[in-house]
């Protein structure tokens, strides 16, 4: 490898334009085009939400991600790309859970 130039990767995510969210499917446009759906059921605090709490969502990081504040959820594009499901604990979600039925 001696001698041989070296080079310089940098891959820019595009932004998230659009959310739409189904019963069933999260589903994004970003700025180059594409759009991502997946399904709700990779998040589940978006699959356990009311249709309003999963329509009050913000889309925050510059563009780069989706806030659901009602749920505590953040979504980022780069995992969607990526294929990337909830990485939440099972115990987390269901203290969750717990603390959304005292309410």
């Amino acid at each position: 490898m001696s001698g041989m130039p070296s080079a310089v990767v940098t891959l820019t995510l595009p932004r998230v334009t659009r959310v739409t969210v189904t019963d069933d499917t999260l589903s994004v446009d970003l700025e180059d085009g594409r759009t991502i759906s997946v399904p709700l059921g990779w998040y589940p605090r978006l699959a356990h939400g009311t249709p309003s709490e999963r329509a009050n969502f913000e889309i925050a990081g510059a563009g780069y991600g989706i806030h659901w504040p009602d749920l505590d959820e953040d979504v980022g594009a780069e995992g969607l790309l990526l294929g990337r499901k909830s990485t939440e604990s099972p115990a987390s979600f269901e203290r969750w859970l717990q603390r959304r039925k005292q309410k």
